[in-house]
């Protein structure tokens, strides 16, 4: 039989100890879930894209950035390229940052515009692995939908790459908007810059599937003579099974590009411009959009 002290003396162990296990879970937590002042994860760029692209609309505030600042763009694109410092950008209502994309592991610095005002000038995203090398271009975001979806893919392939997406619907501000076919615009300047610098530049569209119903893809070089680059695209393109038209060698029902002020801009620079037009069923299509990044991966646009 079990004396009365040695039976209190027994709960009295089994009550300490479950106080200190207590207490030892209330000191380290949970293992899972974040601890007190622990860094927030970094958001990957395919999140911080389609948010930014979600706020836009055709009746969002936009107006046209003017001369003089246009050529404080033009600087402070340049100063942030070359690492001299975000000052001029950040005049203009830019916020320049540093990151590293959780999906890739490599640093990147992105430049993105002053939220809910007319400044509505853009997102514009460098990889800092290697030199820049390519111009990725998404001019109608939230209008050519889900193009900037393709457009972070495919940086996420090339290290590098500057990924330049629009900052307002392309109808904003009577389609003011629409950086494709105004040169007065920070996306025009950003290219611009890009382009002088002898980058190729690729820049993504969307068409209905019912405007021409049998064609998967458009390729053009908009106002530039078609170069091997565009060839190599069509080729391996139609070798993972897509029908493209060939803007160089038939018509393809308006989708050329030839007015597009980027491509106009690199046949007067002597640069490589390709301009892809997608249908709404591959743009739709995960599948059908990691075979369109990997071919125009293969197709090694940063060569003529």
């Amino acid at each position: 039989m079990i004396s009365r002290p040695r039976m209190l003396l027994s709960v009295a162990g089994v009550a300490v100890a479950l106080a200190l296990v207590l207490t030892m879970v209330l000191i380290l937590g949970d293992d899972e879930s974040p601890r007190p002042g622990a860094p927030a994860p970094e958001a990957g760029l395919d999140s911080l894209v389609t948010t930014f692209t979600s706020g836009l609309s055709a009746d969002q505030e936009y107006r046209s950035p003017k001369a003089d600042e246009r050529r404080t763009a033009a600087a402070g694109f340049a100063a942030v390229l070359d690492r001299r410092g975000s000052a001029e950008l950040a005049s203009l209502g830019f916020s320049v940052r540093d990151g590293v994309d959780p999906a890739t592991g490599r640093p990147y610095t992105i430049a993105v515009n002053e939220p809910g005002t007319e400044r509505a000038w853009g997102m514009y995203v460098i990889d800092r692995s290697a030199p820049p090398s390519l111009a990725i271009e998404v001019p109608h975001p939230a209008f050519d939908l889900r193009t900037e979806l393709f457009g972070v893919d495919l940086f996420r392939q090339v290290p590098g790459a500057v990924l330049l997406v629009a900052g307002a619907h392309r109808k904003a501000d009577d389609s003011q908007a629409d950086v494709a076919h105004s040169e007065n615009s920070v996306f025009h300047v950003v290219a611009t810059a890009l382009a002088g610098r002898g980058l190729a530049q690729v820049q993504l569209h969307g068409f209905h599937d019912q405007n021409l119903p049998s064609t998967d893809i458009v390729l053009s070089s908009g106002a530039t003579l078609a170069g091997d680059a565009a060839r190599r695209a069509a080729t391996r393109l139609t070798a993972d099974g897509f029908a493209v038209c060939r803007a160089w060698e038939e018509r393809c029902r308006g989708l050329e590009g030839t007015t597009n002020v980027q491509g106009k801009m690199a046949a007067s620079d002597d640069t490589v411009f390709l301009h892809v037009e997608m249908s709404r069923t591959v743009r739709e299509s995960p599948e059908r959009r990691a075979d369109v990044v990997r071919a125009l991966v293969e197709a090694d646009l940063r060569k003529p």
